[in-house]
């Protein structure tokens, strides 16, 4: 094992916490050597490219400081919106849940407010329908954030018909959004889409797998960019994927990945 592996698993040996930022995924050049096919093969590619870029740039002082929060990034690929290009641009941000996050911010990107945040439905145990009592703590976290102007607009994602009704009539903030995974539908259900129309619910499509990012498939990434670690010790919280667009062109201007992860017993 190198250097770099043994100071990145010395630090992780005595963190708590871990966030892990990609930057902008069309700045990483070099890093960057083929295609992925699907969004978890990107992100499980990006996970491990980042950790080995994060490795290699070590320094002794943060080695000697073993902070309890990891910042782990691509620094050169990392890009805030120009404010002067702002009223170009519009933020999408689709946020993956693994258990509750208390905070959340626009920093990233260098913007005041996001033109809008979908929500994957939080996790839930095999056999239980997901209901509203498992979506509401998250939702009134997004409503609090569009009361203060951090966020546009919120949306759901793969919320059958009666969900998003419940969902609809109990929120104080609406979602004016809700991505079906057409994978497991070839088309929209004609309730939902009714619905929708009803209430000006634009409906979205995505093919995501149903579960973006897996305790193991985390765990797996972390081993492979820092050999020996106690990979299974590290769980992922929460997962952002995000995405800015140029107006009116739908050209990508800048997409990446920020998650946090959290070692046991911490």
């Amino acid at each position: 094992m190198g250097t770099d592996s043994r100071a990145a698993k010395a630090l992780l040996a005595r963190a708590r916490t871990l966030h892990l930022q990609t930057g902008n995924l069309l700045n990483w050049g070099r890093l960057r050597k083929k295609c992925p096919s699907t969004h978890s093969e990107e992100l499980h590619d990006c996970i491990q490219k980042t950790l080995n870029e994060w490795s290699s740039q070590i320094n002794q002082d943060l080695v000697r400081e073993f902070p309890d929060v990891l910042e782990c990034t691509v620094s050169h690929a990392v890009e805030k919106i120009n404010p002067d290009e702002r009223e170009e641009m519009k933020s999408f941000l689709f946020i993956l849940l693994h258990s509750r996050s208390d905070r959340f911010s626009c920093s990233v990107l260098g913007v005041a407010q996001l033109d809008s945040v979908i929500i994957a439905s939080p996790p839930i145990e095999d056999g239980v329908n997901l209901s509203l009592e498992h979506l509401q703590p998250y939702w009134e976290e997004l409503e609090n954030l569009v009361q203060s102007k951090k966020i546009v607009a919120i949306g759901t994602s793969d919320l059958d018909k009666t969900q998003l009704e419940q969902l609809y009539q109990w929120a104080q903030v609406k979602p004016n959004s809700n991505q079906v995974n057409l994978a497991s539908c070839c088309v929209m259900p004609p309730d939902l889409t009714a619905f929708a129309k009803q209430f000006d619910i634009q409906l979205l499509t995505h093919n995501d797998p149903k579960e973006l990012l897996s305790e193991a498939s985390f765990q797996e990434a972390l081993q492979e960019s820092i050999p020996d670690i106690q990979a299974h010790e590290w769980v992922p919280l929460w997962l952002l994927r995000y995405s800015v667009i140029v107006k009116s062109r739908g050209i990508i201007k800048s997409k990446g990945y920020i998650l946090q992860a959290k070692r046991r017993g911490s």
